[in-house]
């Protein structure tokens, strides 16, 4: 009775991937280069803007959260699953497990009020060019940075906290990592509290996170159609484009991975693979895509180049 009381309180199983027999090694060192190559870019973007004077504004200011939060979901998860694949061991203890879940979640969420952040700057600064620098002053940006990830972090730790009403019966998670409704899972008592209330701030921070970029991007639009201004008009699409595409696939993944766990019929392969995505795809193709659409990010990344080769 001890011994099974110590396994349920701590020591834990994952659900492991199925691979065809001969695929784990490709799939590892696949996978190793994908998160050394999301690492290197995410750092250089950072550094890029710590460094570079001209990227002192509060756009980067901002943006300056994008990558730091990449590599945090990114490193939260996907070492552990290539060390599992490739060791085939899949276990982990419990305060590991919700430390990641922990983790992940501040992640995902706070990408959502990173971009909605990002959207607002970019609609003052093509709407209401004259006014920008007397609307986003040092002491705005950062109070909206600093609003923006204090409310993401009590939202998840509440979440969190909430799995302390129930006592675990289970040591199992039914996936390849550790994430709220895995671990909910775990738990034999009623859970409707922890359901409404995840489901309550996913919801509410999708509505927050969409009005507000669907609002500026539209004002943006309206703005440039009606200057006729073709240089205008250029950064308006190439900032609409760039974040259109992360923000749609980033949704995709996340609204099913989160219905995939109210159903008990989706493929519990394809449902672990979605939800590596979630934390994979952003980190690969923000630096990319904000890279290649950002003509200022472009220069001063050639800048540091040219300056390496002279010396």
């Amino acid at each position: 009775m001890e011994n099974l009381s110590i396994t349920v309180s701590f020591e834990m199983t994952l659900d492991s991937f199925s691979f065809p027999p001969g695929a784990k090694y490709p799939i590892f060192f696949i996978g190793i280069f994908m998160y050394l190559f999301a690492v290197v870019c995410n750092l250089t973007l950072l550094f890029l803007i710590v460094l570079q004077q001209g990227l002192h504004k509060p756009m980067y200011f901002i943006m300056f959260s994008l990558p730091l939060n990449d590599l945090v979901g990114i490193t939260s998860m996907f070492p552990k699953v290539l060390s599992d694949i490739v060791t085939e061991t899949n276990y982990t203890y419990y305060p590991l497990c919700v430390f990641q879940g922990l983790m992940l979640h501040m992640s995902g969420s706070a990408y959502l009020f990173i971009l909605a952040a990002m959207a607002f700057d970019r609609y003052i600064a093509i709407c209401m060019p004259l006014r920008y620098n007397a609307i986003m002053t040092p002491k705005v940006v950062s109070g909206i940075v600093a609003l923006f990830w204090s409310l993401n972090t009590l939202l998840i730790v509440v979440l969190f906290a909430l799995q302390g009403l129930h006592s675990r019966c289970r040591s199992h998670i039914v996936n390849g990592f550790c994430d709220n409704a895995s671990l909910v899972k775990l738990s034999c008592s009623n859970t409707t509290v922890n359901n409404i209330y995840g489901l309550f701030i996913t919801a509410a921070m999708e509505v927050f996170s969409l009005s507000i970029q669907v609002f500026s991007y539209v004002k943006i639009l309206i703005t440039c159609l009606a200057t006729g201004r073709s240089e205008a008009k250029n950064k308006a699409i190439n900032t609409c484009v760039a974040q259109l595409i992360i923000f749609i696939t980033f949704e995709i993944v996340m609204i099913f991975f989160v219905l995939s766990h109210r159903f008990a019929n989706v493929n519990s392969n394809l449902q672990k693979i979605m939800g590596l995505l979630i934390f994979l795809v952003p980190p690969i193709l923000n630096p990319i895509v904000y890279g290649l659409y950002s003509q200022e990010i472009r220069k001063h990344l050639l800048k540091v180049f040219k300056r390496k080769i002279s010396v």
